[in-house]
């Protein structure tokens, strides 16, 4: 088998505690890729879809999306920041080779943050650590990028993982930048240090399908919907395929 790496895409996850503005930098990200029409209204909360999700203000089920950066195709993995759907999260680990971890500017790394980190470094992820809402009042970014460094360390991160780049936000005004005081108009340095710094998948595109399904969806457009990461193989839009399992 022939594995190379797809240079062309990135497989990325989207990690925080809850209310640390993970959904909110999502649809940043849409919002400055052109996702949606300039004439279109957007939603706000894009990727909390469900009515509990809207509701309750936190995203409950991992969901996924794709943009468009310079000739490379970014697939995100917006995952629950909340404890009680930590299930969720182990899940989708597995689809994603690198991760961005959300921090507050001022309250830093919170325990379902090392929860949701653990298994991200332990599958091999490499992660680019984002510290959003720099521009609240009391915010001390020093401070919190020391206390993601010890947290790194404290999990067992090996020296590549604990070399992480940090990138500084204000997700609300969708702006970014690689110092705290110095954030540009626009969410380009986060989306290049994503492609710079996050590795690309490495499949066998000559070997036989497969599919690995980690989310069964329904729309009453086309019926029965999955959703998962192509390990081996290729799939063209609009092809037939079959599901076998070990009885045939």
């Amino acid at each position: 088998m022939a594995q190379k790496p797809r240079t062309d895409v990135r497989n990325i996850a989207i990690i925080a505690h809850v209310d640390h503005g993970k959904t909110t930098l999502v649809d940043g990200m849409l919002r400055q890729t052109n996702v949606f029409r300039s004439n279109q209204t957007l939603t706000e909360r894009v990727l909390d879809s469900n009515d509990l999700e809207r509701e309750r203000g936190i995203t409950i089920l991992a969901k996924n999306t794709s943009i468009d950066y310079e000739d490379v195709t970014i697939n995100i993995v917006d995952t629950p920041g909340h404890a009680d759907f930590g299930g969720e999260v182990e899940r989708i680990v597995n689809m994603v080779d690198g991760v961005l971890l959300l921090v507050d500017a001022v309250e830093g790394p919170m325990p379902q943050t090392r929860f949701v980190l653990r298994q991200a470094l332990q599958k091999g992820c490499q992660v680019v650590v984002v510290v959003n809402k720099i521009d609240r009042p009391a915010s001390r970014p020093d401070f919190v990028v020391n206390a993601t460094f010890d947290l790194f360390i404290d999990l067992g991160a090996t020296e590549e993982q604990a070399d992480f780049p940090v990138i500084f936000t204000k997700a609300l005004e969708g702006k970014a930048g690689y110092a705290a005081d110095e954030l540009e108009n626009d969410l380009r340095p986060l989306f290049d240090t994503i492609i710079k710094r996050l590795p690309p998948p490495v499949v066998d595109l000559e070997g036989p399908t497969q599919l690995l399904v980690t989310t069964l969806e329904y729309s009453s457009y086309v019926g029965k919907i999955a959703v998962g990461r192509l390990t081996q193989g290729t799939l063209a839009a609009g092809q037939s395929v079959l599901q076998i399992t070990a009885h045939g």
